[in-house]
């Protein structure tokens, strides 16, 4: 059961009213995330043009978002999030058997790009919370750290260390909220994971 009441369209405030319907024309419902966040009327107006610009098409390649963004739902062990983000990724050409080599932590068959992306997602995921600064400024290794700016250029490095930093935040608002599903069950292989 949700933490908070679930808002029906007609319930939502008027700042959030075209927002809300952008959403609905695009995914034919009223998702639970945006039902939960409507009890704060306007966040929902703020929140999901923020979503669709990091989240969508930008300098980095999609596909690595979406890996990161799994593997980061997969290591918060939401089931709500990694629903979300493997229906996105499925929609966008991600193999299955990808899906769950990320959700695995198997690196083996990437790209470069996608291998340090997924690092970097595990790290600023399960590492960066528990490093004190006096330990290491950044949370992340040296050496994941250097080779991601080696890899990726300014654009694509705000784009991914944005996109993990999102999807921890959201994972955890989606955990502890309590939603039931409203996008299709992540695949088995994924969802034994979790």
């Amino acid at each position: 059961m949700s933490l908070v009441p679930l808002l029906t369209s007609d319930q939502f405030s008027p700042a959030d009213q075209s927002t809300l319907a952008q959403g609905v024309n695009a995914y034919g419902q009223v998702l639970n995330t945006w039902a939960a966040i409507g009890n704060s009327p306007g966040l929902l107006a703020t929140y999901l043009p923020f979503l669709r610009q990091a989240n969508g098409p930008g300098a980095l390649e999609e596909r690595v978002k979406e890996l990161a963004a799994v593997r980061v739902a997969v290591l918060n062990h939401c089931r709500y999030t990694t629903s979300h983000r493997c229906t996105s990724a499925l929609a966008k050409g991600v193999e299955v058997d990808a899906l769950t080599a990320v959700a695995k932590g198997e690196l083996e068959g990437f790209t470069e790009r996608e291998r340090l992306a997924l690092q970097l997602a595990e790290e600023m995921t399960v590492s960066l919370p528990t490093i004190p600064v006096e330990d290491g400024l950044t949370g992340v290794s040296t050496s994941v750290r250097d080779d991601v700016q080696r890899v990726f250029d300014a654009a694509e490095l705000v784009e991914l260390v944005m996109c993990i930093s999102l999807w921890n935040a959201l994972s955890r608002f989606h955990r502890v909220m309590a939603f039931e599903l409203d996008l299709p069950e992540p695949p088995a292989p994924v969802e034994a994971q979790l």
